[in-house]
């Protein structure tokens, strides 16, 4: 493999190289501003891949670059009543800082958009914070915009409520 060769693995759950890397990877994501500014609680980094395999519907994509892990796509499976097929909910997209601007989100954009089209999928969907430049000028390269059906009403929201 030549240099900054961007390969992407499919995330094996109970494989613990998977398991190591999804976790360092999220964790980085997590201390990042964009990510809440704060580590992975121990219970989280313990549990965290255990508990992915037990959801049918988690995707997690890993990307290295002379082997070292340097992204993460943690996605879940859907469904658009809309269009009656399956969409991919990308949750967590995590580039390493110094892995920026080599093309790992395109890479792992890409592989998740195969995934979906496998499928025969209607949509890739996924929710970025509005002071979230980087991320969003990455999301408009792939072709990602923001959601709306009618004009007059505006476009959607990502509103939560935390339990």
């Amino acid at each position: 493999m030549r240099p900054d060769t961007i390969h992407i693995v499919q995330v094996d759950y109970s494989n613990a190289t998977h398991a190591e890397h999804l976790v360092f990877l999220l964790n980085h994501y997590a201390q990042d501003p964009m990510g809440g500014g704060a580590p992975l609680l121990p219970e989280v980094k313990n549990n965290l891949s255990q508990a992915l395999a037990q959801q049918p519907s988690a995707l997690s994509l890993l990307a290295y670059i002379n082997e070292q892990p340097v992204g993460l796509v943690n996605a879940f499976w859907g469904f658009s009543t809309f269009a009656c097929k399956p969409l991919l909910n990308i949750h967590d997209l995590v580039v390493l800082s110094d892995a920026r601007g080599k093309g790992v989100s395109q890479a792992l954009l890409a592989k998740a958009e195969e995934l979906v089209r496998e499928k025969g999928g209607a949509k890739l969907t996924l929710e970025v914070l509005q002071g979230n430049k980087v991320a969003q000028s990455a999301y408009l390269k792939f072709g990602f915009k923001g959601y709306v059906l009618d004009e007059n009403m505006g476009h959607a929201l990502f509103w939560e409520k935390k339990l």
